[in-house]
């Protein structure tokens, strides 16, 4: 069986530079995989614009319906729900009140569906979620939109690292490249789970290098090679500076410091990479070495 090399990128908070990083890798590999696990928020789709050839559908949770033709508004399943997700609305056909559910509130949780003595109340899928599976102008891309309001992104992550594998065994391919989420949630822990070897894109900021040692520690539990980018390294040279050493003490390999570089920017709002669209720019170079570094790396 062919070995497929899963390189996870995460950051310890939002805003460091994660996906911009993956979208430069992304057009610098020959023939990848690409999964975008960052569910909650997936963004990068805009810059590799794949092509969609499958569609799916996710069931994140369950619902709760009420049928009318049996509920006689009892109110017994309101009195039980925990998350106040049922009310009584007073209607012009319903002088006592009719029994509603507010969507937004429901947790799923099944309660109501037992107690109701009518029996009036189904638990519907949740299925608004959608999977995907694409070619870009590299090679495959596997990527997930999560609707609004629903959970369980860690299952739909799971979901498209599983898509990824498959696509990567059907395209012959070697090398899955993952976006994850930023943070230690459950999101992160998918995303990083099997994974070959893990990077991290960090800042010179306070809650940067925080954050950094927290998913460094999540990291240390899964015994997976780990790696460090500096982004916007000179916006602050001494806490760089600060990053570095601790990332000696720790030994964990440094690939790299990326200068603050608004090309990277302009790249995005012209919906490509900054490797691809501005290749002489101050970063790009640089890229193109962390990446070679972090697939050679053994």
């Amino acid at each position: 069986m062919r070995k497929v090399n899963q390189i996870s990128v995460l950051s310890g908070k939002g805003g460091t530079g994660k996906t911009s990083l993956v979208a430069a890798f992304a057009t610098l590999a020959h023939n990848p995989v690409i999964a975008d696990c960052d569910v909650d928020a997936a963004n990068l789709y805009l810059v590799l614009h794949p092509d969609n050839y499958k569609e799916g559908a996710f069931v994140s949770g369950h619902k709760a319906v009420i049928s009318y033709n049996t509920c006689t508004h009892c109110g017994l399943c309101m009195t039980y729900c925990r998350f106040d997700a049922i009310e009584r609305k007073i209607q012009k056909d319903f002088p006592k009140g009719k029994i509603t559910i507010d969507y937004l509130n429901c947790d799923g949780c099944r309660l109501c569906s037992r107690v109701c003595p009518e029996q009036a109340i189904t638990m519907v899928p949740e299925d608004n979620s959608r999977w995907f599976v694409g070619n870009y102008r590299n090679g495959k891309m596997v990527h997930a939109r999560l609707s609004p309001g629903e959970e369980n992104s860690g299952k739909l992550v799971s979901k498209v690292r599983e898509l990824a594998r498959e696509t990567a065994e059907e395209a012959a391919t070697d090398l899955i490249l993952i976006d994850g989420p930023p943070g230690t949630g459950c999101s992160a822990i998918a995303s990083l789970t099997g994974a070959d070897k893990v990077l991290v894109v960090t800042e010179p900021t306070g809650s940067g290098l925080h954050d950094l040692v927290r998913i460094m520690e999540l990291v240390e539990k899964f015994q997976v090679k780990r790696y460090v980018v500096i982004n916007k390294y000179d916006l602050n040279d001494q806490l760089a500076e600060e990053i570095q050493e601790w990332c000696n003490k720790e030994q964990i390999p440094v690939l790299g410091m990326i200068p603050f570089d608004p090309q990277i920017v302009h790249a995005m709002v012209q919906c490509k990479s900054i490797t691809e669209w501005a290749p002489d720019a101050p970063a790009s170079p640089l890229i193109k070495e962390i990446f070679e570094r972090l697939v050679n790396e053994e």
